[in-house]
């Protein structure tokens, strides 16, 4: 065992709690109704879907944390596997498109506050910029929340999802499964899309393993918990969303609300729309702190303006990469409201551009793992799936694909500036041509 492993800070169930708080947060508030919308009871199938795939894919994400621990995560081994073009595409992915989900989230929080509280629905876009604007102010004076709070806030959701469950549990009628695939295949491919969103998080390992104390083990039992809790949590709340809400389902801005609803219990309802805004305020505490690090990040290496790399380093405050940040999310938070907060199509973005980072990170995992290993054929199995799931996101791939062009064309300018400067430079100049006896040095 290395000293670092020794040394570790963080125990077993620490580490399983990380797992579960990364994995788990604001999809349960709002996927259930987004994915019935786009496939009916079919979304069943989706998030059934969504569990077999993560099997693999946590398990990739597990055998590269336990046996290649780094801080810079899937982008470092992108780079390491596929060179900086490719890792240049999986930050701009995650500052530009990933980005997407913080406006949704806001919207969300929103959303809960406004018919816990029964304010006006014309108020909802400004609690939602509040949303967005206070953990802003929050991160501008580097102030965190803790990773315990963020886990108590999880562990809140999830409290109410199971009260949920067992109060409106009563209210599911078989009849309101039938039609099941009311949108066809494509409503449940969709469907598998969004949920994407719900089963991010897998990496957070590969940042933190090396402060585990015993990194094997931590991660592969985090892995495992966190698989089974998060699926189960989904796909009963699928079940119960579809069976008890019907039709319904797919109108509902806050499905857990409407859930709580079915309980007749005032109490009930006023508990998931509090625990409701204050996971949102928490996720998006964490979000902006994480995507001002990435962008300064990214400048340090050159993928953005050196300007944005201030407040890189560990415990510094990245105060211009979170200017920029809060320009991109405000930018999503625009088309959103042109939009009529409508929510799905900037989830679709969220999870598109996730997929696509999960693509290149099990090509680099396929390429840095043993070959013939259990953590190989994971990474070989979820490269298949990742791919096919990528198609699937055809349709909203147009931002990840204007990216993934941007990075090339940064790549093709060095390259092109590279050859342009040693040539100038190993052009013979006046003072170095040899001259014959006689004849003038220049003309």
């Amino acid at each position: 065992m290395s000293a670092r492993t020794r040394d570790g800070r963080i125990g077993l169930v620490e580490g399983i709690a990380l797992y579960i708080a990364s994995v788990l947060g604001t999809g349960l508030l709002a996927l259930p109704a987004l994915a019935a919308e786009a496939a009916g009871p079919g979304s069943i199938l989706a998030v059934t879907a969504v569990i077999v795939l993560a099997v693999p894919l946590a398990g990739t994400f597990a055998a590269l944390a336990a046996r290649y621990p780094d801080p810079g995560g899937v982008a470092s081994y992108v780079r390491r596997a596929l060179g900086p073009t490719a890792a240049r595409m999986t930050g701009y992915w995650f500052m530009f498109g990933v980005a997407a989900g913080g406006p949704v989230v806001a919207v969300l929080g929103a959303q809960y506050v406004a018919l816990t509280v029964g304010i006006d629905a014309g108020a909802v876009p400004w609690l939602a910029l509040a949303f967005l604007l206070v953990p802003l102010g929050i991160n501008a004076f580097g102030v965190r929340t803790a990773g315990g709070v963020q886990l108590v806030l999880t562990a809140l959701l999830v409290g109410v999802v199971v009260t949920v469950v067992w109060a409106a549990a009563p209210a599911v009628d078989p009849q309101n499964f039938t039609p099941f695939l009311p949108h066809g295949l494509g409503g449940v491919g969709t469907a598998v899309v969004l949920f994407v969103w719900a089963f991010a998080g897998w990496e957070v390992g590969t940042h933190i393993s090396g402060e585990f104390r015993d990194p094997r083990r931590a991660v592969l039992l985090g892995t495992a918990v966190t698989l089974v809790l998060s699926g189960a949590c989904y796909l009963v709340l699928q079940v119960v969303t579809v069976g008890a809400l019907g039709a319904s389902a797919g109108t509902s801005r806050a499905p857990l609300l409407d859930l709580a609803s079915l309980a007749d219990s005032p109490v009930a309802r006023l508990a998931v729309g509090v625990v409701g805004g204050i996971v949102a305020l928490g996720v998006l505490n964490a979000y902006l702190a994480a995507f001002a690090k990435l962008g300064a990040s990214l400048a340090e290496n050159g993928d953005l303006p050196r300007w944005f790399s201030v407040g890189a380093g560990a415990g510094a405050v990245p105060r211009r990469a979170l200017a920029l940040t809060a320009v991109v999310m405000t930018g999503y938070f625009v088309l959103v409201l042109i939009g009529g907060l409508e929510l799905a199509p900037f989830v679709l973005v969220h999870t598109s551009s996730m997929t696509a980072i999960y693509v290149l990170g099990m090509i680099a995992a396929v390429r840095i793992l043993e070959r013939w290993s259990g953590g190989w054929w994971m990474a070989v199995l979820a490269s298949a799936l990742s791919a096919g799931l990528l198609a699937l996101a055809a349709g909203s791939l147009l931002p990840a694909v204007v990216l993934a062009l941007l990075a090339v064309t940064i790549t093709l300018v060095r390259r092109r500036r590279t050859r342009t400067s040693r040539t100038a430079s190993s052009r013979p100049t006046a003072d170095s041509v040899p001259t014959e006896p006689g004849a003038p040095a220049s003309l």
